[in-house]
């Protein structure tokens, strides 16, 4: 005889039925269903820059900061004694090949770690800013040069018989127009910059702390070996605050580079042009 309650077995009770789309245990393990709920949120967080606090640029850190400091360090203090002790032409070969290592090596650290959302990106507005701000900038070096007392004029380069030496493409031309102008940039206003900047939590008061300290990296690296006149601690700094600031406003790295290659190379035309006239 069958039972009365056979029926109350097979029929489903609404009460203990169980949503595994709901389910908390469901959601710990796929945590995709509750991100496509919120679409608008998602698209939101993946278009975030460094600026906004994108996690791209979580991996820039104290850490990164350390690994700077101790390649910056050494490759300094290995650039001063390659230039003491080391005649020429091998001595400022060595000393400018292991300075150039030496802040590319953190650049190389932090990309190979993560790549900030935003900060590679390229804009032609980038060349714009870059001929505009260069330019400026050498002019206004050129004035405080004068007002340092300077008797002003066209440099020139020193020749040995006419001739610019067999080491000028590199240590006269390539490497202060191109090499250096874009590993210090990827390093002081890339790693240095974000780094202080995100370190600091972002906003008006972490903006400045983070374009004054790499501006004062930026002008300890290049007095290491001296200085000669008071102008050109500030114009360094004035370059590296411009730069520093540009890349705030922009997000981007690569009109900051311009601005340091248009700097540089003004200085090596008008020298080129004053030992042309020599």
């Amino acid at each position: 005889m069958e039972s009365q309650n056979s029926g109350d077995v097979e029929t489903d009770n609404p009460q203990s039925e169980v949503n595994l789309f709901t389910s908390h245990r469901v959601k710990q393990v796929l945590p995709v269903a509750e991100e496509e709920l919120r679409p608008t949120e998602r698209q939101a967080r993946s278009t975030r820059t460094w600026l906004d606090g994108s996690s791209t640029a979580r991996a820039w850190n104290r850490t990164v900061l350390a690994y700077a400091a101790f390649f910056v360090g050494a490759a300094v203090v290995l650039s001063v004694l390659a230039r003491t002790y080391l005649d020429a032409p091998t001595g400022p070969m060595v000393s400018f090949l292991v300075l150039w290592a030496g802040m590319a090596a953190p650049v190389a650290v932090a990309i190979a770690r993560s790549r900030p959302r935003g900060l590679f990106r390229f804009r032609w507005t980038d060349i714009l800013w870059g001929l505009a701000l260069g330019f400026l900038l050498r002019v206004f070096q050129g004035w405080l040069e004068v007002a340092a007392g300077s008797p002003g004029g066209i440099p020139a380069y020193p020749t040995l018989d006419g001739n610019l030496g067999a080491l000028w493409f590199l240590t006269g031309l390539l490497g202060p127009v191109l090499m250096l102008p874009l590993v210090e940039e990827l390093l002081f206003r890339g790693v240095v910059l974000v780094t202080v900047y995100r370190t600091a939590r972002r906003g008006l008061e972490a903006g400045i702390l983070a374009v004054v300290a790499s501006s004062a990296t930026f002008v300890a690296m290049h007095t290491v070996n001296g200085i000669s006149r008071w102008d050109e601690p500030v114009y360094l700094f004035l370059l590296g605050t411009t730069c520093g600031f540009l890349v705030l406003f922009t997000g981007r790295i690569w009109g900051a580079v311009l601005v340091h290659i248009v700097f540089n190379g003004m200085w090596v035309l008008l020298a080129l042009t004053g030992t042309a006239l020599a």
